[in-house]
């Protein structure tokens, strides 16, 4: 799972531009396609995401940042999109095509008796 979302990112940043694109998965097979998810542009800082979007549904802790080298990367998770940043920058965002698996599933209905 990590290998893909890593796979989602990287490709997400060599589409980076002024294009409407989601990086997808299918069948192992990283595609992009033309995506109207409004999303956050590179370069804008933390606090303009919340305040344009509001507030994440999960903020994951910073990884990285032990050295110039390695400067921390955060990612916030939204519904149908997450946000990575480079300390407080955006670096990157990536469509999810869902809500985040951190949100609880829908409970099943019970069956009719």
């Amino acid at each position: 799972m990590q290998t893909r979302i890593l796979a989602a990112f990287l490709c997400g940043c060599a589409v980076a531009g002024s294009a409407l694109a989601e990086t997808v998965v299918v069948n192992d097979q990283v595609q992009v396609r033309d995506s109207q998810v409004d999303r956050p542009k590179r370069g804008i800082t933390m606090a303009e995401v919340e305040k344009h979007f509001g507030a994440p549904v999960t903020r994951h802790p910073a990884v990285g940042g032990g050295n110039p080298h390695q400067p921390p990367i955060t990612r916030w998770d939204y519904n149908g999109f997450s946000v990575f940043f480079e300390k407080d920058h955006v670096i990157d965002s990536v469509t999810t095509g869902s809500t985040p698996a951190s949100e609880p599933a829908a409970p099943a209905p019970a069956p009719s008796a």
